[in-house]
């Protein structure tokens, strides 16, 4: 089904791309790139829950292709991680093509990234920690309470985005818009009904280095022909980028049960190519302090080489849905790109 959507895509820059065959095939000869990263990682914990105490493996490799043809940006994106069999196995996690023409109004259509948070759709290479929050795990749609299969964050749609006002001072942009439509099943699934979600960004940025934002999300997932789970959220948050790092969000979810998450990262400023970061993650059940998990971590990178870095993670849990209350997790995780 996605090959399908993919050779869509391209008709539609074919069709939309006023240009002679061979500035198309020059172009592609110029603009298209190959690539991929791949994370390892040792992980141990002292949780008696867990299924294994200690591990080793590869938490996810990814391939990419990346190409323009004129105003047209595309994107097609494989991963493979530990799962190797189902949904959650190999799969193509990117499909997507975007009209670029104006910095004020692009339109992207295919398999991305939801428009939903900010961590959402950060590269895993520039988190400052060992994963993505539980705010952006739940409520982003990676393994989403509605029990929809590990979508990466990403699902099939059409989104409308820009950046608006330019500042006289260093040209940054005041404002920046984004909105989407989108089939609500989530990655390399077919939509089961009418009904889309709407998922939706706004932000501001007072400095170049500072973004100030609210995200909303209303939608539905339909598991069979007599149930639909309802998808009702909204988050706000600030990102911060220059020598010293911070970003801090909070979400809520408003759906059946409902669920709340916060979280809070700093970094210091890169020396000798490391940074030490400092976080605090809850994500609470029922949005109840009684099925609350909190994560203090701490955590540092070492970039041994622009493609090729180390970063070891703790984490000291305060979990109320588990029989042991609280208990460790430390992790060292190698990255490498090409």
């Amino acid at each position: 089904m996605k090959s399908k959507i993919f050779l869509a895509i391209l008709s539609l820059v074919a069709v939309l791309t006023p240009m002679h065959a061979q500035t198309v095939k020059e172009d592609l000869l110029q603009n298209t790139s190959f690539g991929g990263y791949v994370i390892s990682q040792a992980k141990a914990t002292t949780n008696d829950e867990a299924r294994v105490k200690a591990d080793f493996g590869i938490r996810l490799v990814r391939l990419y292709f990346d190409s323009k043809i004129g105003d047209f940006a595309m994107k097609l994106q494989f991963q493979a991680n530990g799962n190797t069999s189902g949904v959650n196995g190999p799969r193509i996690v990117d499909a997507w093509a975007e009209w670029q023409h104006w910095r004020e109004l692009r339109v992207k259509a295919g398999q991305f990234k939801r428009p939903f948070t900010f961590e959402n759709p950060m590269h895993p290479w520039l988190l400052g920690h060992g994963s993505y929050f539980q705010l952006t795990d739940r409520l982003a749609g990676f393994n989403d309470p509605t029990g929809e299969h590990a979508s990466n964050g990403r699902d099939v749609g059409i989104q409308l985005q820009g950046d608006l006002f330019p500042s006289s001072r260093d040209g940054h942009r005041w404002l920046h818009y984004q909105g989407g439509v989108f089939t609500g099943q989530g990655i390399n699934f077919v939509d089961k009904n009418t009904r889309k979600d709407l998922i939706g960004g706004l932000w501001v940025a007072p400095v170049k280095e500072l973004q100030i934002g609210v995200f909303g999300w209303t939608g539905n997932r339909v598991v069979n022909d007599s149930l639909t789970l309802e998808r009702r959220r909204y988050s706000v948050g600030v990102n911060y980028s220059a020598d010293w790092i911070a970003r801090a969000e909070f979400a809520v979810d408003n759906a059946s049960g409902g669920a709340d998450a916060f979280y809070a990262i700093v970094g210091t400023p890169s020396w000798h190519r490391s940074r030490l970061f400092l976080h605090y993650d809850l994500y609470r059940e029922g949005k109840s302090k009684d099925m609350a998990h909190a994560i203090y971590g701490i955590s540092a990178q070492h970039s041994l080489h622009p493609n090729l870095m180390f970063q070891a993670n703790y984490g000291f849990n305060v979990d109320r849905n588990n029989a042991e209350k609280n208990y460790h997790n430390v992790d060292l995780q190698l990255y490498w790109r090409f």
